[in-house]
């Protein structure tokens, strides 16, 4: 599967739709920046730069100060493949990151999606 198009998306486009989603079923954009900052390393400062400077996905994950260790915790199907078995490493990451966000549209509690 040609996944480039995808590694191209600006992660600034696609951030305030997973704000959107999050926000209409009552969750706020703190906590999505608080999910995205748990798995990759980036403080708030950095985040808000990578949205300014509307880096691609690619940019983004590449540049990430440190992926979260507890990142093989995260389990489950999204977008019809199950996340722990995506072998493309920047796919997978994309997946996480989309997964966690469906965690938190979907009600689960913070604490158990930073999987700590």
């Amino acid at each position: 599967m040609d996944n480039s198009r995808v590694f191209k998306m600006s992660f600034a486009g696609v951030y305030p739709h997973y704000v959107s989603k999050v926000e209409k079923k009552g969750r706020t954009k703190q906590e999505v920046d608080t999910i995205i900052c748990w798995l990759t390393g980036y403080d708030q400062k950095a985040l808000q730069q990578q949205i300014d400077d509307k880096n691609s996905f690619e940019t983004f994950f590449a540049e990430a100060p440190q992926i979260n260790p507890n990142v093989s915790k995260i389990t489950g199907v999204i977008c019809g493949y199950r996340v722990e078995d995506i072998e493309d490493k920047l796919m997978q990451k994309i997946r996480y990151l989309d997964k966690l966000i469906d965690e938190l549209a979907g009600g689960k509690k913070l604490e158990k999606i930073l999987r700590e």
